[in-house]
């Protein structure tokens, strides 16, 4: 199935009942973003070292216990790893990095950048892999809006949800693409031609501003060149269409304030990537782990409209009838429930199947 993203390549390398693991490449940037951290080491080693950022839903073991394999993968890179999460990761970060002995330790070894998202700030430490990894407090900045994490191709927005703690949600966006609508081309009595290669570059570059350009008219038989703001110009033509983008949830209660942020933030995403872990008959369970049912789901779903939605985290006690959430889930019109198999990762070895020393198979 071929999703309406336009620079994003989103993979799900878990399976229905796996623990979460959202991975993200940017075409265009060749970088990758990392969303939740659960079992990873069926993650091949190049996967791990295009990280840029790793986002932490919360510090529960099946959501970070990942970030062991992560650092053995990536320690001994020089390129910084930016790690995003809610209150109190610092901390624990820490003290997973402090039980290992890095006497070993060199002057190029990667540093992470931890941020904590809290409601009214951001809060940055470091931990450099020079140092054995010791956490350092770098300070804290005003949060002005959602935004927490963005370059030139997208943005990274978040809000805090209650799972009896707090539990990061994420909404991650493509930046606008360049894109000409040729029907408002020539109501603006603009003509075509290499100008536009030169528009596009200023906009790839993000030059827009301030920049001018000479621009034909149509019609003219000797049409005398435009001096036109590449901002203002690129106003007038582009092609009005929204950013897809990538809504994240999980391990959140169903109450109505965790309803209001997931409205705030995550309406009429193109995927939204939600938790489901009980089915409708269980629902007392999913009230007392504070977790959602596919009841909830489905209100969830009439809240956001999203084109698609991707149900994740069913409970594992479900093994053998993972097929009934899906006949529970009932989407509006226009989403689109896609289905996951119920394993993604390969199946612990057995003793047998372990090759014996000098034995060739």
């Amino acid at each position: 199935m071929n999703l309406p993203f336009h620079s994003f390549e989103p993979t799900f390398f878990a399976g229905l009942l796996d623990d979460p693991l959202l991975w993200l490449r940017v075409r265009p940037w060749g970088r990758s973003l990392l969303v939740d951290c659960g079992q990873l080491q069926h993650l091949a080693k190049r996967v791990v070292r295009s990280l840029d950022a790793v986002f932490v839903s919360h510090a529960h073991m099946d959501h970070f216990m990942g970030m062991d394999c992560l650092v053995r993968q990536v320690h001994v890179a020089p390129r910084p790893l930016a790690v995003f999460g809610p209150p109190g990761l610092a901390e624990r970060l820490a003290h997973k990095l402090a039980g290992y002995d890095w006497n070993l330790c060199e002057e190029h070894w990667c540093t992470l950048r931890l941020t904590e998202v809290h409601p009214d700030r951001l809060e940055h430490f470091e931990y450099r892999g020079a140092k054995g990894f010791a956490c350092q407090r770098l300070g804290s900045s005003p949060r002005d809006d959602a935004v927490i994490y963005a370059n030139r191709y997208l943005q990274v927005e978040a809000a805090l949800c209650d799972h009896r703690l707090p539990v990061l949600a994420l909404r991650l966006a493509e930046r606008p693409s360049f894109a000409v609508d040729r029907e408002r081309l020539a109501a603006a009595g603009l003509a075509p031609g290499s100008w536009l290669q030169e528009l596009k570059g200023l906009f790839s570059r993000g030059k827009l501003a301030g920049a001018t350009l000479e621009v034909p008219r149509l019609g003219d038989e000797a049409p005398a060149a435009t001096q036109i703001d590449a901002a203002d110009l690129y106003r007038i033509i582009a092609a009005r269409r929204e950013p897809a983008s990538i809504g994240y949830l999980t391990d959140v209660g169903f109450t109505e304030e965790n309803r209001v942020v997931a409205r705030r933030l995550l309406s009429g995403v193109t995927l939204l990537v939600c938790e489901c872990a009980f089915l409708a008959a269980e629902r007392e369970k999913a009230r007392a782990s504070w977790h959602l049912c596919s009841t909830d789901l489905n209100r969830l779903l009439a809240d956001l409209q999203p084109q698609y939605v991707l149900p994740m985290h069913l409970s594992k006690g479900y093994l053998r009838r993972t097929g009934q959430l899906y006949d529970e889930l009932q989407p509006p019109t226009g989403t689109t429930v896609l289905r996951l198999p119920d394993h993604v990762a390969p199946r612990p070895l057995l003793p047998w199947e372990v090759p014996q020393p000098g034995e060739n198979r």
